[in-house]
């Protein structure tokens, strides 16, 4: 190859290798405005966390159960059950006889002596009338008149146990539950009845210290049954200690007897405490993770709006709206829509929530 063509050679490559140069440089230099701009992570809304008019409530769990339960049961022993006239579920009242035990052997008892004390009672008299004329001893006197009292005592405690084979109620009430067996032989002390006193029924609700301290007698209670239907309730009183395993105390709430409510279901309350004012922001805004409520304020930023996530405290949540109790000021701007999307720093575009949705 003559000089000529090595040197032709030369300035072509050398011209290329310029031509790429310039061409990298003017490829950086476009690049470069995109480092300082991030692309958004998602598109959001906001919106401003607000003081509303808030109708203050706490909620807690609990049993339903009866108000006083009467346990109506067996006051003499060997007698056989005759008849039983209630069932559970039966409305009864004081006195309603609810059962009945034999009388057959008690009565000729009763007969017997009653025979014995008539026998004493007349020795008794004829013991006197001896004593005056001094034909009888005052020992033999006094015998006569302890028999005739001894005797006395038995009739009376026969007549009481006769009185006792009728089993009865001791109030107005509901049988919550029957022992009672027809020609079971009873032994005093037997639970025969269970009966709900007056059939009043109320909600043993299950409250935390803080709950306790802000709750009162006298306020409102809406009960969920577990169908799905509501009941209205007062607060009786509140239990003075609390549990020492479960830091828990009791709030007791009279439930109307007119109520779907029955002893043993379990229900959730809401107790009414009355109306405050309190900081509120969309329901949606509020994230759930790791057991813990976040939101995230928005930051305005000269290549867009970034976010930091913010954690705090939870009220009520009703329908659309959450109440927050602490951890954000009031104007704060917040992520609306989107916000279950987000980690702390990322870049955000915010546009208008359509129709304040």
């Amino acid at each position: 190859m003559n000089r000529v063509a090595i040197s032709t050679t030369v300035v072509v490559i050398s011209a290329l290798a310029i031509l790429a140069f310039f061409m990298l440089k003017s490829t950086d230099d476009k690049a470069a405005p995109a480092e300082t701009t991030p692309a958004a992570a998602i598109t959001v809304t906001e919106a401003t966390a607000t003081e509303f008019p808030w109708q203050d409530a706490i909620k807690a769990t609990g049993a339903i159960a009866a108000w006083q339960e009467a346990v109506t049961g067996a006051e003499i022993s060997g007698q056989r059950l005759v008849a039983v006239m209630a069932d559970v579920g039966d409305s009864v009242k004081k006195g309603q006889v609810l059962a009945k035990f034999n009388t057959e052997t008690l009565q000729v008892e009763y007969a017997e002596l009653k025979a014995n004390w008539a026998a004493a009672e007349s020795n008794h008299r004829r013991a006197l009338v001896l004593k005056k004329s001094g034909a009888m001893s005052d020992r033999t006197t006094e015998d006569a008149v302890n028999r005739a009292a001894v005797t006395k005592a038995q009739l009376d405690a026969k007549a009481l146990q006769l009185n006792y084979t009728d089993v009865v109620a001791p109030d107005d009430g509901v049988i919550s539950a029957r022992n009672a067996t027809l020609g079971a032989v009873g032994a005093s002390g037997d639970a025969l009845f269970r009966l709900i006193r007056q059939n009043r029924l109320e909600w043993h609700g299950e409250l935390t210290a803080e709950q306790a301290a802000r709750a009162k007698q006298g306020q409102p209670v809406v009960l969920t049954l577990p169908n799905g239907s509501k009941t209205e309730g007062i607060t009786r009183q509140i239990a003075p200690s609390y549990n020492p395993e479960t830091r828990m105390t009791t709030i007791f709430v009279d439930i109307p007897n007119d109520s779907a409510a029955k002893a043993g279901m379990y229900a959730e309350g809401v107790v009414t405490l009355g109306q405050t004012i309190a900081l509120s922001v969309p329901a949606k805004s509020v994230v759930l993770r790791d057991g813990r409520h976040y939101v995230f304020i928005l930051n305005a930023h000269r290549a867009g709006a970034t976010v930091t996530r913010h954690e705090v405290q939870v009220g009520q949540i009703r329908g659309d709206e959450a109440q927050i109790l602490s951890g954000l000021s009031k104007g704060a701007r917040i992520v609306w829509h989107g916000a279950g999307f987000l980690n702390d720093g990322d870049t955000v575009r915010v546009v208008p929530a359509k129709g304040g949705q």
